[in-house]
C-alpha cells in the first residue's frame, strides 16, 4: 500500500489563505458598519432602545442629530405628542434654560412662540386673515389695519354692557341658535361685547394701561389690531344672574357653555391655567367662533386655540 505524504506545507499556506479571507471579510464589514447610523450614534453615545427610535426616522433627520452635540433628552424631545421638526433647535434651546418645566410644556411654550417676549418685534406677524374664521389672532399674529372694511357685521339684539353692539352675520346666528339651545334648559345667556371697532380696543387698553400699569393691562386686554373682538368673532357671554368677572363661571350658563358651545362653532378661547401659552388672564366669558368642524377639533383635542393652530394648522 502505498505511503500518503502530508505536505504541512500547502496546509499552512491554505489555512492562511483562509485566514487573510475571514480577516478581509471582517475589516470590510467592519469599514461597512462604521458607515451605519447605528455606528454613528453609538460613537455619539446614544443606547441602543434610542437608537432603534432614531432608526424609524427618515435619513436627513438622523443626519441632523448627528450635527448636533449628544443631548440625553433629545429621544424625550421627539417623542412628544406635538413636536415639530422645524422648532427642535428651540426646545433645545429653551429646555436647556428651564429644566424645571416638563418637556410638555416646553413644546408647547415654543410651539406658540410664547418662548419669546409677547409682542416681540422680531416675530410678530400679520395673520393670514384668508384662513376666514381660523385666523389666529393673539400676541404675535396682528390684523391688517383695513381688516374690518369688508365684514358682514349685523346688529345684535340681546345685549348687556359694552361696545358696538355688532357681529359678523354668521356669529350672530349660530350664537342665537346656542342661545335658544340653551333656554329651553332653563339657562339665559347674554352678549357683554362682541365686536369691537379699532378705536374701542384702544380706548378699552389704554384706561387700563393708565390705571393699573402695562403688565396689568397686557395680561387683561389685547392691544390695538390684536384684539379677537376687532375680528368680529369673538363674543364676551354672561347671565344676567352672575354678570361680574368674578362670578361667571360659577353659572349653570358657564358650565353648559363649556360641554356645549362647540357644538355650534365656539370655543373657550382663555382656558384657566393657560396664561403662559395664551398670554391673556383665564376668561370664563370670552368665546371665539371657529365654525363647528374646527370647534368640534380643537374641543376634543383639549389645547388651546394657539396650539392647535401651530401644530395642525400653521405648519
Amino acid at each position: 500500500m502505498k505511503k500518503v505524504r502530508i505536505r504541512y506545507d500547502r496546509i499552512i499556506i491554505l489555512v492562511l489563505i483562509i485566514c487573510l479571507i475571514v480577516f478581509l471579510i471582517l475589516g470590510i464589514k467592519h469599514i461597512i458598519y462604521t458607515h451605519t447610523y447605528e455606528y454613528k450614534f453609538l460613537n455619539k453615545g446614544y443606547d441602543i432602545d434610542t437608537i432603534k427610535y432614531f432608526e424609524t426616522l427618515e435619513n436627513d433627520k438622523k443626519d441632523y442629530i448627528l450635527s448636533i452635540d449628544y443631548n440625553e433628552n433629545l429621544i424625550n424631545i421627539l417623542k412628544e405628542k406635538y413636536f415639530m421638526w422645524k422648532n427642535i433647535d428651540k426646545y433645545i434651546a429653551y429646555y436647556n434654560e428651564n429644566k424645571d418645566k416638563t418637556m410638555e410644556d416646553v413644546i408647547a411654550i415654543v410651539n406658540v412662540n410664547a418662548n419669546y417676549d409677547w409682542y416681540d418685534s422680531n416675530i410678530v406677524k400679520e395673520t393670514d386673515t384668508s384662513l376666514n374664521e381660523a385666523m389666529l389672532v393673539n400676541k404675535f399674529n396682528y390684523l391688517p389695519t383695513n381688516y374690518s372694511d369688508n365684514l358682514d357685521i349685523v346688529d345684535i339684539k340681546n345685549w348687556y354692557a359694552f361696545g358696538e353692539r355688532k357681529i359678523i352675520k354668521t356669529v350672530y346666528e349660530k350664537y342665537i341658535e346656542m342661545y335658544n339651545d340653551a333656554k329651553k334648559e332653563g339657562l339665559n345667556l347674554v352678549i357683554s361685547s362682541a365686536y369691537r371697532t379699532n378705536s374701542e380696543q384702544e380706548q378699552i387698553y389704554k384706561e387700563r394701561k393708565d390705571t393699573k400699569g402695562l403688565e396689568y393691562a397686557d395680561s387683561y386686554a389685547a392691544r390695538p389690531l390684536y384684539s379677537e373682538h376687532e375680528t368680529g368673532l369673538a363674543l364676551d357671554v354672561f347671565t344676567p344672574e352672575y354678570p361680574t368677572i368674578e362670578s361667571f363661571e360659577n353659572s349653570n350658563e358657564y358650565k353648559w357653555l363649556i360641554d356645549n358651545s362647540y357644538k355650534y362653532g365656539f370655543i373657550l378661547r382663555y382656558p384657566k391655567d393657560k396664561e403662559y401659552l395664551t398670554g391673556y388672564k383665564y376668561e370664563s366669558w370670552h368665546f371665539r367662533y371657529l365654525g363647528i368642524d374646527l370647534a368640534k377639533k380643537v374641543y376634543e383635542s383639549g389645547l388651546t386655540y394657539d396650539e392647535y393652530y401651530a401644530y395642525y394648522i400653521e405648519k
